[in-house]
């Protein structure tokens, strides 16, 4: 009775395990710029969906994205930084009323991961601009203490 006792169990918790969803989720007001930006850096870094990517941005801005052919080598060339894992948050510190004009807004995002083994800290501000009630990303604007 006992061997059974034992497989029964770690047959169970094998199930439980391969059932659980552990996956980062994305969640705020769904028609707030803080949400689209949020999403839009969660398809490139964690589901890595090119696709899905390109439709959270402006037709320009998707077409430069397609250009790359991977959310890898458009992370890597044109946002120009890499994550083995990430966590996005939004800057609340700089949270201003002046950075939202009707369908434009400025967010900045704060991202802070691995990369190699090594802690990766970065910042990025993205231009968003509202089409029919959605946000869409219209630039992702240049790092002014890159090198």
């Amino acid at each position: 009775m006992y061997p059974i006792r034992i497989i029964f169990t770690a047959f169970f918790m094998v199930f439980l395990t391969a059932c659980s969803d552990d996956g980062p989720e994305v969640s705020g007001d769904n028609d707030s710029p803080e949400y689209a930006a949020t999403v839009f850096f969660y398809a490139i870094y964690e589901e890595k969906d090119l696709k899905k990517t390109m439709s959270l941005a402006t037709p320009k801005m998707a077409r430069i994205i397609k250009s790359y052919g991977s959310t890898r080598q458009f992370a890597r060339n044109l946002i120009n930084m890499q994550f083995d894992t990430v966590n996005i948050e939004i800057d609340r510190t700089s949270k201003s009323i002046r950075k939202r004009y009707g369908d434009k807004a400025t967010i900045t995002l704060i991202f802070s991961g691995t990369l190699n083994g090594n802690n990766v800290d970065d910042m990025r501000s993205v231009k968003l601009i509202q089409k029919k009630g959605k946000w869409f990303i219209e630039k992702i604007v240049d790092d002014p203490y890159a090198r």
